[in-house]
């Protein structure tokens, strides 16, 4: 199971970096995608990455302000989120894929408890 963190509160404008750790067999390739969910709304698609990180997909929400990178080495998927707005605002899910399931939240195997972001104005 994936473990999210690098959540908090932080100013309209501001930025944020969110971690999620995969203790996976050392020889699995699974691709990682970060999923939000604000207070009384369906859990959304942010970001998605590959293995070896060959293949990227963002939503258009985040497109241009968010950044998914993965460090092998450390087991580590990370979400750079700049330019943050209130509307960033959710408790943010990683989930494991051993496909690339990109946006379908269906395909993935594996999800994490959150980290709660918060952006003010």
């Amino acid at each position: 199971q994936p473990v999210e963190s690098g959540g908090g509160l932080v100013q309209a404008g501001g930025s944020l970096r969110l971690s999620c750790i995969q203790k996976l067999p050392t020889d699995m390739k699974f691709a990682t995608g970060w999923f939000r969910q604000a207070p009384g709304k369906r859990r959304e698609f942010v970001a998605s990455i590959g293995w070896k990180g060959v293949r990227t997909t963002y939503s258009d929400s985040v497109k241009g302000r968010f950044t998914i990178f993965r460090d092998d080495a450390e087991s580590t998927v990370y979400l750079q989120m700049n330019s943050l707005k209130p509307e960033d605002t959710a408790v943010y899910y990683c989930a494991v894929d051993v496909n690339y399931s990109g946006r379908n939240i269906d395909g993935y195997e594996s999800w994490g408890q959150g980290t709660q972001v918060t952006v003010t104005t």
